[in-house]
């Protein structure tokens, strides 16, 4: 079994920059594209971002584009999501997810695996 573990969320004001970790353990489960989805109260849970495997292609949703960066760290097993200017609307639980292939995560289709997730708050 393979276990994803959230770190770094928290309150942040408007304008604000906030790193997400995502740290991998488990059986061996290096070789796989990672991602990160979002999601807000009321709302359906929706892709962020993601990363191939070993991480030269990335892929993001149109809104986080140029204010969210995904990377990740082989060595670590761990996948970052550094993002900046936030905005209220960025508040969200956010999740880790896991794919079986290499290439980048598109959808909730793509993942075998999730973490627990991570509350992000951002105050106006």
């Amino acid at each position: 079994q393979v276990q994803l573990v959230e770190s770094g969320g928290g309150l942040v004001q408007a304008g604000g920059s906030l790193r997400l970790s995502c740290a991998a353990s488990g059986r061996t489960f290096s070789r796989s594209a990672r991602g990160w989805f979002r999601q807000a109260p009321g709302k359906e849970r929706e892709f962020v971002a993601s990363i191939g495997w070993p991480g030269s292609t990335t892929y993001y949703a149109d809104s986080m584009k140029g204010r969210f960066t995904i990377s990740r760290d082989n060595a670590k097993n761990t996948v970052y999501l550094q993002m900046n200017s936030l905005e209220p609307e960025d508040t969200a639980v956010y999740y880790c997810a896991a794919a079986s292939t290499i290439t980048p995560i598109k959808g909730g289709g793509d993942v075998v695996y999730w973490g627990q997730g991570t509350q992000v708050t951002v105050s106006s």
